[in-house]
């Protein structure tokens, strides 16, 4: 890291002509089992990477958001005090959403000067975007001189996301970026907000994160289309029980069988995935708590076959890639993770085969679909932290 904060040190002394007063990070995350079961108010278990967001910054004496974005080579400049989107520099909507949010808490917030650097792959179901929002809230809170809760500020950037950026996004990845801890996973119940820590201690196992590099074109509508299905599902079992639950959270697996023959067949396989996605999660919290390494790549097997059939989310891509991995020596299990329609897949595999595991996967991959895979491998890291 510390060759990463000279770099930026110097680019920004270079752009600005001065010393940044502050530096802060927020990593990405990859969620290793609980897929699309956030904004159904369930439960989820991701874990920080340690590719993250960089920001060093330094406080201004006007209202000025002046930034520059290393990896795109752009400048770009909005007052805090005219909120508004930036059709030219999108990224510089998550800088405005924050600081919009963050003014309508009534907190006096400074103009800024900031470099921007991360090496969170994007568009791939990492989270870049999440650890782009709470960097930039790390970044106001050390110039305002203020901290928000944890549980808060998660909410505050999916407020960013979901009226600022106008996004139908649950609360997931900004959480386990602001509150991921090493060597942990992060065990999130999406409606108390409550979590627990989960100690990843896999002495003789390794996640490897695979990235088909397939563009998620579809992701959006797709997106807002499983949300709809769910609500259609959520509405026949309230009308079969005659109650008023708001999520597919408050019912249960033995709750939605009877009413497959009454429910739309396509809305019900979604509410399936969903509720045995939940009690997935759970048990592989019990798996990981007592070492038993085979179940946990069992559940993540079981939940990628869920995520093809019931809540096709999958794509050709994805479906090789997971294929392909499940029949390499060493694996232990594989999955999609993240909305779905390309980017990654997360692996469990065994250390000492880990190396050919990868070389053998990537090589496969690109014969099959002629595309140029890629891989990470990354331990659970931190959370957002002021560095400087």
């Amino acid at each position: 890291m510390g060759e990463i904060l000279e770099y930026l040190e110097g680019q920004f002394q270079h752009l600005f002509n001065t010393t940044p007063d502050v530096i802060v990070k927020a990593p990405g995350r990859v969620n290793i089992i609980g897929e699309h079961t956030d904004y159904n108010h369930g439960y989820v278990l991701p874990m920080a990477l340690e590719q993250a967001t960089y920001i060093v910054g330094k406080k201004r004496h006007d209202s000025l958001l002046n930034f520059y974005a290393l990896n795109i080579n752009r400048q770009s400049i909005a007052d805090i005090n005219y909120p508004s989107r930036n059709p030219i520099d999108p990224w510089m909507d998550y800088i405005m959403g924050v600081s919009h949010e963050l003014k309508k808490l009534d907190f006096h917030l400074p103009g800024v000067d900031g470099v921007i650097f991360g090496d969170v792959p994007m568009g791939c179901g990492l989270s870049s975007s999440a650890s782009l929002e709470m960097a930039v809230l790390k970044l106001f809170e050390a110039v305002g001189n203020f901290n928000l809760d944890d549980a808060e500020a998660a909410k505050l950037g999916q407020r960013v996301e979901n009226e600022f950026l106008g996004l139908k996004s649950g609360i997931m990845d900004q959480f386990i970026s602001r509150c991921g801890k090493k060597g942990h996973a992060l065990f999130l119940d999406c409606r108390t907000l409550n979590y627990e820590l989960i100690p990843i201690e896999l002495p003789e196992h390794t996640f490897v994160i695979a990235n088909t590099n397939c563009p998620r074109g579809l992701t959006g509508s797709k997106y807002n289309e499983r949300v709809a299905e769910c609500n259609e599902a959520l509405n026949t079992l309230n009308k079969f029980y005659k109650k008023s639950a708001t999520h597919l959270r408050d019912f249960t697996i033995e709750e939605l069988i009877p009413t497959k023959n009454i429910m739309n067949p396509i809305s019900y396989k979604r509410a399936f995935h969903v509720l045995s996605e939940n009690n997935r999660v759970l048990s592989c919290i019990d798996a990981l708590k007592s070492g038993n390494i085979s179940r946990v790549g069992d559940l993540l097997n079981e939940s990628d076959f869920s995520l093809q059939k019931d809540y096709e989310v999958t794509n050709r891509e994805l479906e090789v890639m997971t294929e392909i991995a499940r029949n390499i020596e060493g694996c232990k299990g594989a999955r999609m993770t993240g909305a779905g329609f390309g980017g990654c897949t997360i692996n469990l595999v065994e250390t000492k085969h880990s190396e050919n595991f990868v070389k053998i996967l990537i090589e496969k991959y690109n014969a099959t679909t002629g595309r140029n895979g890629s891989y990470i491998i990354s331990p659970p890291s931190d959370g957002a932290k002021i560095l400087k």
